[in-house]
């Protein structure tokens, strides 16, 4: 069952992520044994896995979440996270509308992207577990990423909604993510902030220190 605090430490990843001198099997595995609360496999961009070399690298990653009780979600590719099984989907306002495929995923973790109080009410939420929010920086793992809204954007829909947890993304470093803590956020999404860490355990710490 997902509750809120699945997102304390939500870390997202691809093979794009990941500096050239280390693998996404290793870097998943040290945030799995670090804490990390949560993993989407977000395999995008030019040089992405595609087919059968994405499916099989959804699976060992889906298998080492397994080992240790880390829901596994898969970003926007609905079919993917079907024919693994995973734990949930994650998609982004332009992507798949969750009405299209709420039935496929009963009893599984959806979440939604929401950049701002606009989105939010044109979103519906029906089967929606969570909503991610943002970017609240600047972000340099998204090219296509919007305006920053900052962590006051988590204040505002969270009067709207106080009830739904969410999740801050974008830019988020060891540096500013008490400014999200403190805006009542329920956690923070990563990707470089983890993947390229000089000390994954380190980090993760420091980021779950904040959501307690």
């Amino acid at each position: 069952m997902f509750k809120a605090s699945d997102l304390n430490v939500y870390f997202i990843c691809g093979t794009q992520d990941v500096p050239e001198d280390n693998d996404i099997q290793t870097i998943l595995k040290e945030a799995l044994e670090a804490g990390i609360t949560l993993f989407q496999f977000r395999e995008k961009g030019p040089n992405a896995l595609i087919g059968e070399d994405k499916v099989k690298l959804a699976q060992q990653l889906h298998a080492l979440c397994r080992e240790y009780n880390v829901p596994f979600l898969v970003n926007d590719d609905v079919d993917l996270a079907e024919q693994i099984d995973a734990d949930g989907i994650h998609v982004g306002q332009d992507d798949a509308k969750v009405a299209t495929f709420a039935q496929r995923f009963n009893k599984k973790i959806i979440g939604l992207s929401v950049g701002d109080e606009e989105e939010y009410n044109h979103s519906d939420l029906t089967h929606v577990d969570y909503i991610g929010v943002g970017p609240m920086y600047a972000t340099p793992s998204k090219v296509d990423a919007s305006e920053p809204v900052g962590p006051e954007m988590i204040k505002t829909l969270k009067e709207l909604n106080p009830s739904l947890p969410m999740v801050a993304i974008g830019g988020i470093t060891e540096d500013n993510v008490g400014e999200i803590a403190e805006a009542g956020a329920d956690g923070i999404s990563v990707i470089s902030a983890i993947a390229r860490s000089h000390n994954i355990d380190k980090t993760v710490t420091k980021f779950k220190s904040y959501f307690k």
